[in-house]
This record gives C-alpha cells, structure tokens and sequence, in this order.
C-alpha cells in the first residue's frame, strides 16, 4: 500500500500495444496525442508543426490523408520526424493502404465504412507487412446508419455497439494489434460509452471528447470527461480535441496527466489566487516562471504563494518553493526547508536557478 492511499488509481490492464515506438496498453504510461492542421500536402509545414507538437510532449501525432496526394506525402515526412505517425483515414481503403506502404505507424479507420470484406483484407494485409496498428475510431457523428435507426440517437449503447462490431471485423482477420474510441462531444455520452466498453474489453481505449470547442470550454469539457475515466482507471493514450493551436492540446493533456500523478514531467506549480495579503505579484510572476521553465523536462513540484498562511505548507510539500514576506523578503524554500531571503526582484532569477540546478542533480541521480 502507498503512503497516501487515496491517491492511487489502479488502472484498467489491457493489452498491449505497439505505433511505432511507442507502447500502448499494457502497463505502460498513458500517451498524449495530437493532430496537424495543415495540409499535409504543405510537406515542409507539416513537419515543422509535427515536431513542435512532439517537442511539447506529445508521444503519437496523428495526420490527415483525405487524398493520394496526402497518404503518399507521408513518405517525405516520416524520414524529417521522430515520433510515430496516426494516418487519419475515413473511407477510401487504398488511402489506408499506401499510408501503411509510406511510413504511417498507425491506421486510424472504421473497418466498417472502408467496403467489402476483400477491401477491408488488402488493409489488413497492409497493416500487418508494415508493422502498423489500427485504431477503430467510432464517433458519435458518424455512426453506422443501421444502428442509428435502432437507437434513434447517438447513446452510449449504440457507441459501443458501432466499436465491437468493428474490433469483430478486424478479429475474424485474426487482426489484432489495435485500439479503440468512442468519442461524442457530449462529456456524460462519452463518459458512459467508454466505461461500457472498458468492461466489454481489454484492447487498449484512446480516449478524447472529440470537436470539444475552444480553448477554455474544450478544455473543460476534456478535463471533465478524461479526468472522469482515468480516476476510473480507464484509458491508455489521450487527445484534447480543441478549436486551437495543436501545442495547446499537447500541454492541456500532459496537464491533466499531471495533475493526476499519472504523469511526471516538468515543473509542476502550485500557486495561489492571489489577494490583498500578498507580497509580490503572483499571477505576473507564474506567467513569467512558466515561460521560462517551459524547456524543464524533469519532474520538479514548485510552490509561488503570496503570503505565509498558506506558503510554508505548501512549500514543505514541493521540491522548491517562495512565500511572500514583509517589506519584500520573501523566503525560498529548498525541500521544504526555509533556506534565504530572496527580494521580490529577485524572484524570478533566483527560482529559475534553483529549478534548473535541481533539474541537473535529479537527471544525474537516475
């Protein structure tokens, strides 16, 4: 048992996985995915947005190919990057096919809207001669028009009737390196239906509340719902689906990985509202440290708090910490023990010395 019990998710074991490089399912750390906006025939911009989205933090990037044009684009754009790629394919099969022939590591498709079974073979085939998985994909805006009329709506039921069908396809093929969603962007359907099919399954879930809106409204919404499953212990890779810069959906997902320890990396910061008590301008100085400590990689917990009813606490709880003081001497504390006074126009040179000494001594220790 841990030291604090009423933290530890246990988590739904699956199977595993593999895209490209990186391990899916299983015991492995959730993943977090995203999804390029340009037009992959843009070869070059491509790239470039593929590499900061990986730089951000995201494990698997997932790329559009509506068109020949795109899934053969692929070829030139896997030898620039160093991250697995998804090939998002909808319904023509010979786009999975030459996506799978160019480089792509995963395949994301419904089985059941590429055609006939010799259609759906010929993917398969070249899936499995490239060494790429599948992820069936079910939306809540695109389902099957059979099931649609037997539920009426868009239901939790009839999300999961949609996936096992398809995981049916792809299993009488003896195919079996995949993974699944059932995305809505209606957080309760979504909710529902991927813990109906976490019972009903053991291949690892992708999860995501798919076309979730901006920046703040989907980041809510993605918070709630993925933050809902994984407390359930559900989920094995991870998209935030937003009306935004593709970074941004990279940083709200290692976030809420995070902020649920099933994550470490990073400066993680604890900060206050501020109020009449402080003593430095907190919000302006967090701004400031999380633009200057955004190249940290390594775990480190950091505390900023205004004042001392509530700093020496949390500072005792993080690797480094400030509190506000009288006349701008605001203490710093290393490991939870006070160590100097640091005036307030120090605070942001002096925090990010220390976190960056303790990112060196901590990567040296491993």
């Amino acid at each position: 048992m841990s030291i604090r019990p009423f933290r530890d998710i246990k988590r739904k074991k699956t199977k595993e996985i593999s895209v490209g490089k990186v391990k899916v399912g299983g015991s492995n750390p959730i993943s977090v995915q995203s999804m390029t906006n340009t037009l992959t025939t843009d070869i070059h911009a491509t790239i470039r947005q593929i590499n900061e989205i990986h730089s951000e933090g995201a494990d698997i990037v997932r790329v559009s190919c509506p068109d020949e044009s795109s899934s053969k684009a692929l070829k030139e754009i896997v030898k620039h990057v160093d991250v697995p790629i998804v090939a998002d394919i909808h319904f023509h099969y010979k786009r999975a096919i030459e996506a799978a022939m160019n480089g792509a590591s995963c395949l994301r498709i419904n089985p059941g809207n590429i055609g006939n079974i010799n259609k759906i073979k010929e993917v398969i085939k070249a899936a499995n001669d490239n060494n790429c998985s599948i992820r069936v994909g079910v939306n809540a805006g695109s389902l099957e028009k059979d099931i649609l009329e037997k539920y009426r709506e868009p239901c939790p039921e009839a999300l999961v009737e949609s996936a096992l069908r398809n995981i049916k396809i792809l299993e009488d093929e003896n195919f079996n390196n995949l993974k699944i969603s059932v995305k809505s962007s209606d957080v309760f359907l979504s909710i529902e239906a991927y813990r109906q099919l976490s019972r009903a399954t053991d291949y690892p879930l992708h999860l995501g509340i798919t076309e979730a809106g901006g920046f703040i409204s989907g980041s809510i919404k993605s918070s709630i719902g993925l933050g809902t499953l994984l407390l359930d212990g559900i989920g094995d890779t991870i998209r935030i689906s937003l009306s935004d810069n593709p970074i941004q959906e990279v940083k709200i997902g290692n976030e809420i990985l995070k902020s649920l320890n099933l994550r470490e990396r990073g400066v993680k910061i604890i900060s206050c509202p501020s109020c009449a008590r402080q003593a430095f301008q907190v919000i302006d100085t967090v701004k400031i440290l999380e633009e200057k400590l955004a190249h940290i990689k390594t775990p480190i917990t950091l505390s900023i708090i205004g004042c001392v009813v509530n700093g020496p606490g949390e500072a005792a709880m993080t690797d480094i910490g400030i509190t506000g003081g009288g006349k701008g001497n605001n203490m710093l504390y290393l490991s939870g023990v006070q160590t100097e006074k640091v005036l307030t126009n120090n605070i942001i040179s002096k925090v990010v010395e220390e976190v960056e000494k303790k990112a060196l001594e901590l990567e040296k220790n491993k």
